[in-house]
């Protein structure tokens, strides 16, 4: 899973990647596989040295202060990774390091002399967000290494129009340094072939396979900046963080092996599947540097790139600089938003490749439609009735609709599931809640208790089998929800543990059940009206700093 930069609080596209990665590890899981979930802060480059001088400490301090923050982000949303780790780990150095060490040793990379934008005010190098221009392609202001504003093409700082230095704004010179460059167009045919045999969304591949059948160019892999992994055996320079980040996805690995004393090659190797769960703005790094990378070194590569549609806010595009964003701590722990409401919207909001459009009032009518509309009046209609009435699971019996529905459900699940359609997925599991609503409704148990009431009790039994099944579908995209039921069913155990086939199995009457309470509440209009407040300001200081 893309790894987040260590140098900002975690934010609503964060979550575009994390929840949906979450979800798909959990469903793997519940499934029966052996899945590995691995992820961790990034902690080197320009963007982390230009955040810790605004902020007036060093890099280490503010990379310590956020990776901490992800830790404390992950727990609270459920995202439930096997190792969480960091790029700043001796472990990780090493890996790299190796790992270029190899690709040197094979030919793949050469030092070079290059004539790079220099500062001769600030006297260094301009690398990367240290340095602004013009995209000599689109024509709109662009950081050094990519046109983030226009057309997002990788940029080399040497292609810059008008260049200047964003610390002070001088003009930059061009003067000559030595750097190491990756020979990426010796990948272009295997890239080619890598990437029409790619599994995951078209997002990635598509975008991957249009930039490379344009000829790709040899990546300069290192950079002037102090803050970052020693080049090896030429440690005047860094490695750009876009030249070892990723590979943190198997230190990581490894480190999580070493500490469950098993064989990380295992996951990481022919037979493991290796799935990438990225936002559409890294494509071509997961989709081409990446696996050049991989190939030159002899790693397995990614099975599937999982590329996200991109996030807006309120109607616009998302942008941290315009305000247009939401804040995990700051705006949903803080103001008391239900988590796993957050996780839902985000899965069930629209299909994983297209624009995730989040506004306050969508997300109140999303919950109170849905999640407190079918799902919660489902769960506290059933549970209240069973508990004022018998107090247990009443006897009864799984019926073949009840079975068969269940069963449908659980296919359904799976196939959205092979395509990463994650919206489906959690779509069939309140199409389950629906279906019981209905039993619920024509069953009429407030008036077959007095006429029949075995009749009762087994049409009451079906709303509970139900019931179980829910919690166990929707635990990966809502696990408190998930928690919350398998208690209020008297069930023992850890619903997290129980496997698809657990929802056929049936409930065992005679169980005593606990008094429930509502599993979602409302959101009021004043809730949204406060939260809306507390956006439009962050936008208007955004608008008043410009």
């Amino acid at each position: 899973m893309g790894l987040p930069y260590a140098n900002g609080p975690a934010h609503t596209g964060h979550l575009r990647t994390y929840i949906p990665g979450d979800a798909y590890t959990r469903y793997l899981k519940l499934f029966g596989y052996d899945v590995v979930f691995v992820c961790g802060s990034d902690t080197h480059g320009a963007p982390i040295e230009m955040s810790a001088r605004q902020a007036g400490v060093s890099p280490r301090v503010l990379v310590d202060k956020y990776h901490k923050h992800y830790l404390r982000v992950f727990e609270k949303l459920r995202i439930d990774v096997d190792l969480y780790g960091s790029t700043e780990e001796q472990y990780h150095y090493e890996h790299v390091q190796e790992i270029i060490r190899t690709l040197e040793s094979k030919g793949y990379i050469e030092a070079r002399k290059v004539k790079l934008p220099y500062c001769p005010t600030c006297k260094t190098f301009l690398a990367d967000r240290f340095l602004r221009g013009i995209c000599p392609f689109c024509g709109e202001l662009a950081r050094g290494d990519e046109c983030d504003q226009g057309c997002q093409r990788y940029l080399d700082a040497d292609q810059l129009k008008e260049p200047r230095c964003v610390t002070c704004d001088s003009v930059a010179e061009m003067r000559e340094a030595r750097h190491h460059f990756l020979k990426l167009s010796m990948f272009n045919d295997f890239l080619l072939e890598f990437n029409e045999q790619l599994r995951g969304t078209a997002i990635a591949r598509n975008y991957a396979l249009g930039w490379i059948r344009q000829g790709l160019k040899d990546w300069c892999i290192s950079r002037n900046l102090k803050w970052g992994i020693p080049y090896p055996d030429d440690e005047a320079l860094t490695l750009y963080v876009w030249a070892e980040n990723y590979a943190g996805y198997i230190s990581f690995l490894q480190e999580w092996a070493r500490q469950k004393g098993v064989d990380w090659k295992e996951y990481w190797g022919k037979d493991g599947k290796i799935i990438n769960f990225i936002g559409a703005d890294i494509v071509y790094h997961h989709a081409v540097f990446w696996p050049a990378m991989l190939k030159g070194a002899d790693y397995g590569l990614p099975w599937a790139i999982v590329a996200s549609g991109m996030v807006k806010v309120e109607g616009h595009v998302f942008s941290k600089s315009r305000g247009f964003y939401t804040l995990v701590e700051e705006d949903y722990v803080q103001n008391g938003i239900d988590l796993d409401a957050v996780r839902y919207y985000v899965l069930s909001y629209t299909g994983h490749t297209r624009d995730l459009d989040f506004t306050w009032k969508g997300f109140q009518t999303k919950v109170n439609n849905e999640l407190v509309g079918i799902l919660g009046n489902f769960a506290y209609r059933t549970l209240l009735f069973n508990y004022k009435n018998f107090g247990e699971i009443p006897s009864g019996s799984v019926k073949e609709t009840t079975r068969n529905e269940i069963s449908q459900a659980i296919e359904k699940i799976k196939e959205a599931l092979s395509s990463f359609k994650f919206k489906e997925a959690v779509d069939r599991v309140m199409k389950l809640a629906a279906f019981g609503n209905t039993i619920f409704q024509q069953c009429e148990p407030w008036k077959s208790i007095k006429e029949d009431s075995e009749l009762c009790k087994s049409d009451l039994y079906q709303c509970l089998q139900l019931l179980k099944a829910i919690a166990i579908l929707v635990n990966p995209a809502m696990p408190t929800v998930a928690e919350k039921i398998w208690k209020y069913l008297g069930l023992t155990g850890d619903v997290h543990q129980a496997g698809v086939e657990d929802s056929l199995v049936p409930l065992v009457s005679g169980t005593k059940l606990p008094k429930p309470k509502h599993i979602f509440e409302k959101i009021p209009d004043e809730k949204i009206e406060k939260m809306t407040q507390i956006l439009e300001a962050r936008i208007q200081k955004a608008l008043n700093q410009s």
